[in-house]
């Protein structure tokens, strides 16, 4: 096996397999890892040239029923200050961000019973009424068949739901018992089969994640080809029981950004903010490896804080929507430029 040869398979869309992402992850010389980001690079050009989608992230719940080992918001942790965004909240956040130019807006919270199919429903067809010209994304966990098919009649154009890690044993390493790893990929299939723009992604250097695990994990992009993904680097929070566990690195990161970028040339590949939280040129590395895609924060300023998924988590400056200036700058810097797009996949 060679570099060559497997860069070869990437072009011309053959599938590669699970030694080959090895390969790709652990047996590239310096030489060939800049080669790697070339031509990512070059891929990802070619799809969007040099323009840079951005996505308005609206956190809408701290509240989760469920309790990821990993996650600052689980279910047990009691030191939360817990919040919920009204409808108006929510509408007033996407009034603040549509003349900023974001025609994408993103809707994460954790799995929040309060929110219902009806309510969500009500939510999207008046987002729908007010910005005709926008997509509008979810990011809200696992929910049934039905209830997909209500949120995109309504309006829903997209939905992103990482899988975390595509190895079952290392899911129930990070997640409780009762907490399904075959439902979770269901759930990305059935988002598939409704006809959204389907948003999965991964961890990477979570606790207990092998090199193998990550192959696994492209194998399953592989064949689920989906329109999005989103991975950043595990990064611990103080209050779950992997406190004391090392982060992912940046490096790894990245690389996984250009591969991905290679496997799937018509994705949206964000630069993430646990990226740029973990390193300050970290968004600056994963456009320069393939990525397109940046959500600046447009949630109340007030519950920023409050949306902890790790600690040191950024949500200002550059990270948030009223840093647009400085990310342009920081884009310039590196011949890319924020455009004002709604960003489908291609």
């Amino acid at each position: 096996m060679t570099f060559t040869s497997v860069l070869e398979k990437l072009t011309q869309r053959l599938p590669l397999t699970g030694e080959d992402f090895v390969f790709l992850l652990t047996g590239l010389t310096p030489g060939e890892e800049q080669q790697l980001y070339a031509a990512a690079r070059s891929t990802a050009q070619r799809q969007f040239g040099n323009r840079i989608f951005i996505r308005g992230l609206i956190e809408i719940s701290n509240l989760c029923k469920n309790d990821c080992y990993y996650c600052g918001i689980r279910k047990s942790n009691q030191k939360v200050q817990r919040y919920r965004l009204t409808k108006e909240q929510i509408l007033s956040c996407c009034e603040i961000g549509y003349p900023l130019g974001f025609r994408t807006f993103v809707l994460q919270g954790g799995e929040d019973g309060a929110f219902t199919d009806d309510w969500l429903c009500g939510l999207l067809q008046e987002m729908k009424r007010r910005f005709p010209d926008c997509a509008i994304t979810l990011s809200l966990g696992e929910r049934s068949r039905e209830s997909y098919r209500r949120l995109k009649q309504a309006g829903a154009d997209r939905y992103l739901l990482r899988e975390e890690t595509a190895d079952f044993a290392h899911y129930h390493r990070l997640h409780p018992a009762q907490m399904s790893p075959q439902h979770r990929q269901d759930c990305l299939f059935a988002l598939k089969e409704l006809g959204y723009q389907t948003g999965a992604g991964f961890m990477v250097g979570s606790p207990g994640q092998t090199v193998e695990h990550l192959a696994e994990d492209f194998l399953f992009l592989q064949k689920l080809q989906p329109h999005m993904v989103g991975i950043g680097p595990f990064l611990p929070h103080q209050d779950t029981p992997f406190r004391d566990c090392p982060p992912g690195t940046a490096a790894q990161t990245v690389r996984c950004v250009a591969i991905l970028r290679l496997l799937l040339p018509g994705a949206n590949l964000p630069a993430t903010t646990a990226l740029a939280t973990l390193d300050p040129k970290g968004r600056q590395k994963a456009v320069l490896a393939g990525a397109n895609v940046i959500m600046p924060n447009l949630s109340p300023a007030e519950v920023r804080d409050k949306y902890s998924l790790y600690d040191h988590k950024a949500h200002s400056g550059a990270e948030a929507a009223e840093g647009l200036r400085l990310l342009q700058r920081q884009m310039e810097e590196i011949g890319y430029t924020l455009c004002i797009d709604r960003g489908d996949s291609r």
